[in-house]
């Protein structure tokens, strides 16, 4: 598999959010500091994560993009639309409840926007794991089946914050 990679752009009034290679863990920073400044944005009027280069994101990184429907729909009364023309990710979609916050259309993204790499520094270990848990409870947050499997995990990363 690729390394993963965060690709952004802006294009007719949207946020492209392009998902490429193997997307784990160590990018979640980047998508929670594109995240935060978008979502800043006076030109902010809705945002697509385009999976169709995705060969394989974690389930940190799904929490991440759970967040930005549930902030979209809360703040700005918008579902934001996930493209995802690969059946064995959209199954992972659908299996985790993503088709209640998502609009999923398994088209690629066509639009020829101009992507940028997006890249958050590193932080430290802590955040990180903050990161971590606070992207599963989202998860989790979707139906009981992400709660009973993601429900050990948030609790022993919890367990291990509290105790350093």
């Amino acid at each position: 598999m690729t390394s993963g990679e965060v690709l952004v752009a802006f294009t007719n009034g949207t946020h492209v959010i392009r998902l490429r290679g193997d997307v784990r863990l160590n990018l979640c920073s980047a998508l929670e500091k594109y995240l935060d400044d978008i979502l800043a944005r006076p030109d902010f009027s809705n945002v697509v994560i385009d999976l169709s280069q995705a060969e394989g994101v974690d389930s940190t990184t799904l929490g991440q993009i759970a967040k930005i429907s549930i902030l979209c729909r809360d703040r700005f009364g918008i579902t934001p639309t996930i493209s995802s023309p690969k059946a064995s990710i959209t199954r992972i979609l659908l299996s985790m409840g993503f088709d209640q916050v998502f609009h999923i259309i398994d088209e690629p993204f066509a639009d020829a926007a101009d992507f940028v790499a997006w890249a958050a520094e590193s932080v430290p270990e802590e955040i990180a794991r903050d990161q971590v848990i606070a992207a599963h409870k989202v998860l989790m947050s979707l139906n009981d089946r992400n709660k009973d499997v993601f429900k050990e995990l948030v609790d022993c990363l919890e367990s291990d914050r509290d105790n350093t």
